[in-house]
């Protein structure tokens, strides 16, 4: 120990290893107090003691962690487990809070906004639709394509065969296929 104070003292700037004894790497940087070879005796075996202190408590440290590691091990309870009970937990938390309660409720109005404005788009667009349809300018487009397949069309059969023709094509041009009108009602 002396050699090490003597070495402390030569080489000031010095920097303790790693696990280097506490009396060693604590060296004085002055001359240590004027003490008695008494009061320096009961120091080192307080410095003792201590040390013997800290090395059982690191040791039933260590024995209650494996005590720990078993009794989880034997409740099934693992890490992941342990990490979902976090989370939910966590979640929990997060859930209740004040500013998600907020922000759920924002939210939610804004969704309730949303679905509104969208409802009178899709009704407006279907009310523009229907005038377009019932516009003279399309009426009139209508019977020309009417009259085009009439005349395009071989006849089904040889009786009347305007008749089906006509029938047929008045179903299929009054009600289009996929118009909008079958999909909102």
């Amino acid at each position: 120990m002396e050699d090490a104070e003597k070495g402390s003292q030569q080489h000031p700037d010095s920097v303790p290893e790693v696990g280097e004894d506490a009396v060693t790497s604590v060296g004085p940087s002055s001359a240590p107090p004027a003490m008695t070879e008494e009061e320096r005796q009961e120091l080192q075996e307080e410095l003792v003691k201590v040390e013997d202190e800290i090395l059982t408590l690191s040791q039933v440290l260590a024995a209650k962690e494996k005590q720990l590691v078993d009794i989880k091990r034997k409740l099934g309870i693992t890490p992941l487990n342990e990490l979902k009970q976090n989370f939910t937990k966590t979640w929990q938390e997060v859930t209740t809070s004040t500013a998600y309660r907020r922000t759920s409720e924002t939210l939610s109005q804004a969704s309730l906004k949303a679905t509104a404005a969208f409802t009178n788009v899709g009704s407006a667009i279907t009310k523009k639709l229907e005038d377009v349809r019932n516009a003279p300018t399309f009426k009139s487009f209508e019977e020309k394509v009417e009259t085009l397949k009439t005349k395009m069309s071989p006849s089904a059969s040889t009786s009347n065969p305007g008749e089906q023709d006509s029938a047929t094509t008045e179903s299929l041009l009054s009600q289009p296929e996929g118009s909008p009108t079958q999909e909102i009602n």
